[in-house]
């Protein structure tokens, strides 16, 4: 069986290893700059609409048009995100009415993915349009792996066969989308931190938290494509070596 393969136990330990580090890399840094009060005084929503406006792409009344962006608050705890199909920037709590580093950070990045999504970064569409196909392989991709092992994977060509493989080539489209998601979140934060630096946002010395920040952000999408990328490999190497 799957879980009880030794070589299994140990992709496990690594990835709990890597994603634990990587999670505590980004509490760290935003615990650190989250009381790193702004110079300026504004406030995590403010600096999502300052940058919004300075690039045209601001809702003027906060209501979301086609060509327009909006913001709102969501509660939780690193829940930021944009959604390109309604075209709204969502902050949490601590990051929308924040002053500090952190929150002009991290508000500056969810409105680069605005800003790519204005400006058609080909990452990002291609991102957006792998979604459906992603949902689709992560609710079965695990079910037709442990099925396909289960019931013998490639020992034999038969059910467990095909589902192995099945299971293996759906899972291989979401470390592709994991791939393909640490370009646009990297570009997301170039183009956050610039805006942060023109528009005077930051200051010299709030520059290198604010960079940190999203640095320590970055590193749990690497962490996630290598995660994700070691489990794929071991599928396919423990497929191919039962025939």
């Amino acid at each position: 069986m799957l879980l009880f393969n030794s070589n299994f136990l140990i992709i496990m330990v690594l990835a709990i290893a890597i994603g634990g580090l990587a999670q505590l890399g980004i509490r760290h840094a935003n615990k650190k700059y989250s009381r790193v009060p702004l110079a300026s005084g504004m406030t995590g929503a403010q600096v999502a609409l300052r940058i919004l406006q300075s690039n045209g792409i601001a809702s003027p009344d906060g209501r979301t048009r086609r060509g327009s962006v909006g913001i709102q608050q969501v509660s939780g705890s690193l829940t930021d995100h944009y959604d390109p199909s309604s075209g709204i920037v969502s902050l949490s709590e601590g990051i929308y009415g924040g002053n500090s580093v952190a929150a002009a950070a991290v508000a500056a990045h969810e409105v680069g993915h605005a800003i790519q999504d204005a400006k058609g970064y080909v990452f990002g569409r291609v991102r957006t349009s792998m979604v459906p196909a992603v949902n689709f392989s992560s609710r079965f991709s695990m079910i037709l792996i442990i099925l396909g092992f289960f019931l013998g994977g490639a020992s034999a060509i038969g059910l467990g066969y095909y589902a192995l493989w099945a299971g293996i080539i759906l899972y291989s489209v979401a470390v592709v989308f994991q791939l393909v998601t640490l370009p646009v979140e990297i570009d997301a934060s170039r183009r956050g931190m610039a805006q942060l630096r023109s528009l005077g946002v930051l200051g010299p010395d709030e520059l290198s938290g604010g960079r940190k920040v999203l640095t320590a952000a970055a590193m749990t999408y690497v962490a996630g494509a290598l995660i994700s990328l070691l489990y794929l490999a071991f599928y396919i190497f423990m497929g191919s070596n039962r025939r």
